[in-house]
């Protein structure tokens, strides 16, 4: 039969250490952890389990390397440290110099079946493409959603420029609002 999970690739995450998780109320499993895009879950391996329980506080910055690995049915990725080191002050410092800013910009666009038989997919692709073809591809963000409860005007796309949003454009309309809000940004 095979394994239901496919290893992805090792990954390294930098955060804020929020706390242990378990099934169990003194039983240690997951390391929870603040990055920029959210919280995450780490498994941990027994042998640093002990270990980490007693030298880590809540608050402090922490650095992580492990393996992700892809659930084949479900869809989920699943993160499994295998190395947690703390950040000096020092190291803090510099790193927030170097993090570039979040864009503004989002594009959430909705992934769930009747969207994608009446042409998500497509709307997905020509979205990437124009926004590639005219270099703004790297200054947003694009999000993969649930139902956005507009079935009816399937496919649904929402583009959220700061705190206005817009509904029911192409491509090409979209492409051409985040020009005109970066360049009155800028």
């Amino acid at each position: 039969m095979g394994d239901k999970y496919l290893q992805l690739s090792e990954f390294n995450l930098e955060g804020n250490f929020l706390g242990f998780m378990g099934n169990k109320p003194k039983k240690i499993k997951y390391l929870s952890l603040a990055i920029p895009s959210g919280d995450v879950l780490i498994k941990l391996p027994k042998k640093l389990r002990s270990c980490l329980s007693s030298s880590l506080n809540i608050g402090e910055r922490i650095n992580i390397y492990g393996v992700g690995k892809l659930h084949r049915y479900k869809g989920t990725i699943k993160l499994k440290a295998y190395e947690v080191t703390k950040i000096s002050d020092e190291q803090v410092s510099h790193s927030h110099a170097d993090l570039p800013t979040q864009p503004s910009a989002k594009i959430m666009v909705c992934q769930k079946a009747g969207c994608i038989k009446r042409g998500g997919q497509g709307l997905l692709s020509q979205l990437e493409q124009t926004l590639c073809d005219r270099g703004l591809l790297d200054k947003v963000t694009i999000e993969h959603t649930s139902c956005q409860k507009r079935c009816s005007s399937a496919p649904n796309c929402i583009l959220m420029l700061g705190k206005k949003k817009y509904k029911k454009n192409c491509p090409q309309a979209i492409a051409s609002l985040l020009e005109s809000y970066f360049t009155t940004r800028e």
